[in-house]
């Protein structure tokens, strides 16, 4: 079976505008500027495209599993379809543990399974500490962290200003 190229993302803070109360109804769900064509330019590369994310607000109560889809699907339409697959951890660890919740590996094993990922050629994007360290530990050497300053002793092995910046450090890095 062919190895596949792929992007892993953290959605909220990456893909869309992050707040601090959820992104989970339309209103608030903004894409941020520049993401079509940056995913775009990595489908173009021949690059799987997956959202991992954390939905920590379904056991909260605070939105259902049906509101994550309407907003993945908005994004979707918004992307023109680029994005091949989405996971996603409805739990916190205040109510229940689970492996698959960010910083734990568990979404990303399967995300690595599911597309035989080419660990050579496969990218974790995130915006917050805990959105790289699982790609640490599953064996994602390039891990970009996107929207934070410089910070000291991160697992980051890039850092960028925005999506697009992060994926133009990629394409430069495929060719």
């Amino acid at each position: 079976m062919e190895k596949n190229k792929c992007v892993f993302l953290d959605r909220d803070g990456v893909l869309n505008k992050d707040y601090v109360d959820y992104a989970y109804t339309l209103e608030k769900f903004e894409v941020l500027p520049g993401v079509a064509e940056a995913l775009q330019k990595l489908k173009d590369a021949g690059f799987k495209l997956v959202i991992l994310t954390n939905q920590s607000g379904i056991v909260k109560g605070i939105y259902k599993k049906e509101d994550v889809f309407i907003c993945h699907d908005a994004l979707q339409k918004e992307c023109n379809h680029a994005i091949d697959d989405m996971f996603y951890a409805p739990l916190h660890e205040k109510w229940s543990n689970s492996l698959s919740r960010k910083p734990g590996t568990l979404m990303f094993e399967r995300a690595l399974y599911k597309y035989n990922a080419d660990m050579e050629n496969t990218w974790m994007i995130g915006d917050k500490e805990r959105d790289l360290i699982p790609a640490e530990k599953v064996g994602i050497k390039y891990r970009i962290q996107v929207d934070n300053p410089l910070v000291e002793n991160t697992v980051a092995t890039h850092h960028a200003k925005n999506l697009i910046d992060a994926v133009d450090r990629i394409i430069l890095a495929d060719k």
